[in-house]
């Protein structure tokens, strides 16, 4: 006994077992696992290959020609983005930076350690400073009590305030 569906086949067999034939569809063939490699396509091996004669690099042209490397920025010709956005302003090569340190982190570092010296080898064991940075020390909070700081730079309001107070600030030379 033969009963056809879509694409199945199925017949009975003289000892009643059913058997399934899968009709062939010959659009949806596909070859085996793993017989067919996706390899790179290989240029320049003559026309009958489909990417012989210019080998997919077009006519003439400095990308057609070997050797060729684009270089960073380049837009073919047109003006480049980085030529094209508008300059301003100049970076200063004689600037020197230095690390501020207010009053009031001052009076603090007085009150927690009861000192009456700071230089700079104490801001740096306090971590309020590194060994290669400038510190100058700046106006912001109030001072109450005498002290002398040796470092490399004050604001004319803390020195004032500084020597208001009886205290001293005293300016050290920078590690050439």
């Amino acid at each position: 006994m033969l009963m056809q569906f879509s694409n199945h086949q199925i017949t009975k067999s003289p000892n009643h077992q059913i058997i399934k034939l899968i009709k062939m569809n010959l659009s949806k063939l596909t070859p085996a696992e793993g017989s067919v490699k996706n390899a790179k396509k290989r240029l320049g091996r003559g026309q009958g290959s489909g990417k012989g004669g210019t080998s997919t690099k077009g006519h003439k042209g400095a990308q057609s020609r070997s050797g060729y490397t684009s270089k960073r920025g380049f837009e073919g010709g047109q003006m480049p983005l980085q030529r094209r956005v508008p300059k301003f302003g100049f970076k200063n090569i004689n600037r020197v930076e230095y690390r501020g340190i207010n009053l009031d982190v001052i009076q603090s570092l007085i009150d927690t350690n009861k000192i009456d010296t700071i230089d700079f080898a104490f801001l740096i064991s306090k971590g309020l400073a590194h060994k290669n940075d400038k510190v100058k020390v700046l106006g912001r909070g109030e001072l109450k009590s005498k002290v002398e700081i040796k470092v490399h730079a004050f604001s004319t309001s803390a020195k004032s305030a500084i020597e208001a107070k009886g205290g001293a600030a005293q300016i050290i030379n920078p590690k050439p």
